[in-house]
C-alpha cells in the first residue's frame, strides 16, 4: 500500500513538473532579461515597468503556446530550429533554419531581406534610406504569404511559404508514429496469427474493435459500413494521437495541431467530400425534392437542407477546434496566476488545479476524437441511406 501511494505522489509531481516546465523556463528568461534592463534604470522605474512587461509577455506566452511558429521554445534561449523553406516567384527558393530570425529588426532583416515578427513573414519593401514601408498601422508593406484570395485573384506581390513549422513539424510526427505503430502491430499478427493480443496490441485491438463496431457498423450499417471503416479509423487516431502529442510540453510535442483551425478545416472538408460524393438517391432526392411537401414550402426549404449539409462539418471543425484550444489556454492561464501573483500558497493552489486540468484534458483528447468520428459517421450514414436503413438496424439488434 505504501508503495502505491508512493508511486502516486511521484506521478503527480513527476506531471507537475512537465506542465510547468515551458512556464518556469519562460519565468527564468523574463527576470533575466529584465536584471539586464534594469542596470541603466532606477528602481522604482523598473519595478512599475516589471510588472507591466510580465503582463504583457505572459499573455503573448499563452498566445505563442497555442499559435503557429518556425522553432520549439525550450528554456530561456535554447530553442529547436526548424527549416524555412520560402519560394519567391522569378528569385527560386529559399532555405534556411529559423536561428536567422533570432534578433531581427527593422534595422537588420533576417538574411537581408525578411521582416519577421510575431510569427508572420514579410518581404517588405523599403524606403531609400533602408527603413521599412508601413501602412497608417505601422504594419510593413511589402510581399507577404500567399493566400487562397491572392491564388484567387492573381496577385503575383506574394511568396509561397512552405517552411516546416511547429504545426507541419506536429503533424509529420504524428503521421510517422501512426505508421509506425500500425505496421508494427500488423506485423504482429502476421507473425503470430493465433497468439492472443497482449500490450499494446491488445489495447489497440480494444480501440479498433469500438470504432468499428460501436461507432461506424452502428451509424452506417450492416451493407456499406465496411468501405468507410478505413477513413474512420484513419480519423479517429489521427486525433487522438495529435491531441496527446499536444499536451507533451517540450519538443517533440507541445505543436498544437488540432487546435489549428485550418487542420480542423482540412477534417471536416473532407468528411463533407465523402458526404456529397457517396450521397444516395434517396438521400439526395430528400434534400432537392422533399416528398410531400407542398411547392412554396419546398422553395424555402431545400436551400435550408443545402445549408444544412455545409454546417454539420463546419460545426465539427468549431468543437474540435475551439475544445483544444480552450484547455490548453486554460491550463497556461492557471499556471500563470502563480506569476502575477507571486503568492507560495497561490502556487501550491494553481499547481493542484493544473495537474487536474491536465487529467481533464487526456479525457478531452479520447472524447474529441470519439465526437468527430461518431458524427463524421453519423452523416455518412444519413447519406448513404437508401431507405431501409431502419430495418438493417432493427434486424442487427
Amino acid at each position: 500500500m505504501a508503495r502505491v501511494q508512493t508511486s502516486i505522489i511521484i506521478t503527480i509531481w513527476a506531471v507537475l513538473l512537465w506542465i510547468s516546465l515551458p512556464v518556469l523556463s519562460w519565468s527564468q528568461h523574463h527576470e533575466d532579461n529584465h536584471h539586464q534592463a534594469s542596470q541603466n534604470e532606477t528602481h522604482a522605474e523598473s519595478h512599475s515597468d516589471h510588472h507591466e512587461a510580465e503582463e504583457l509577455d505572459f499573455s503573448a506566452f499563452i498566445k505563442h503556446h497555442i499559435s503557429d511558429d518556425y522553432s520549439f521554445h525550450i528554456a530561456g534561449d535554447v530553442s529547436v530550429p526548424l527549416p524555412v523553406i520560402i519560394y519567391e516567384p522569378g528569385k527560386g527558393l529559399d532555405i534556411f533554419l529559423s536561428t536567422a530570425f533570432h534578433h531581427a529588426d527593422e534595422n537588420h532583416l533576417s538574411r537581408g531581406k525578411y521582416y519577421y515578427h510575431h510569427g508572420k513573414l514579410v518581404i517588405p519593401d523599403l524606403n531609400t534610406d533602408g527603413s521599412l514601408q508601413t501602412d497608417e498601422h505601422g504594419h510593413p508593406i511589402g510581399k507577404h504569404e500567399a493566400t487562397l484570395g491572392d491564388l484567387i485573384s492573381g496577385n503575383k506581390h506574394v511568396f509561397y511559404n512552405f517552411s516546416i513549422t511547429k504545426n507541419v513539424f506536429g503533424l509529420l510526427l504524428g503521421v510517422s508514429l501512426l505508421l509506425i505503430i500500425f505496421s508494427t502491430v500488423a506485423g504482429k499478427y502476421k507473425s503470430n496469427p493465433d497468439k492472443a493480443p497482449s500490450g499494446l496490441q491488445g489495447l489497440l485491438e480494444i480501440l479498433i474493435l469500438f470504432v468499428q463496431n460501436d461507432i461506424v457498423r452502428q451509424f452506417i450499417g450492416d451493407k456499406h459500413y465496411q468501405r468507410f471503416v478505413p477513413y474512420i479509423l484513419t480519423l479517429f487516431f489521427f486525433i487522438l494521437i495529435n491531441n496527446l502529442l499536444g499536451l507533451i510540453p517540450i519538443f517533440p510535442g507541445s505543436a498544437n495541431v488540432t487546435g489549428n483551425i485550418a487542420i480542423t478545416m482540412t477534417l471536416a472538408l473532407l468528411s463533407l467530400i465523402l458526404v456529397v460524393a457517396n450521397g444516395s438517391k434517396h438521400f439526395w432526392g430528400h434534400i432537392l425534392n422533399p416528398p410531400g411537401v407542398p411547392l412554396p414550402v419546398k422553395i424555402l426549404l431545400v436551400p435550408i437542407e443545402l445549408i444544412g449539409i455545409i454546417t454539420k462539418p463546419f460545426s465539427l471543425m468549431i468543437r474540435l477546434f475551439a475544445n483544444i484550444t480552450a484547455g490548453h489556454i486554460i491550463i497556461m492561464s492557471i499556471i500563470g496566476i502563480t506569476f502575477i501573483i507571486q503568492s507560495y500558497v497561490v502556487g501550491v493552489v494553481t499547481s493542484v488545479f493544473s495537474v487536474a486540468m491536465f487529467m481533464l484534458e487526456l479525457l478531452v483528447a479520447f472524447i474529441q476524437a470519439y465526437i468527430f468520428s461518431l458524427l463524421t459517421a453519423q452523416m455518412i450514414g444519413q447519406a448513404v441511406d437508401d431507405g431501409h436503413h431502419v430495418e438493417h438496424e432493427t434486424s442487427h439488434h
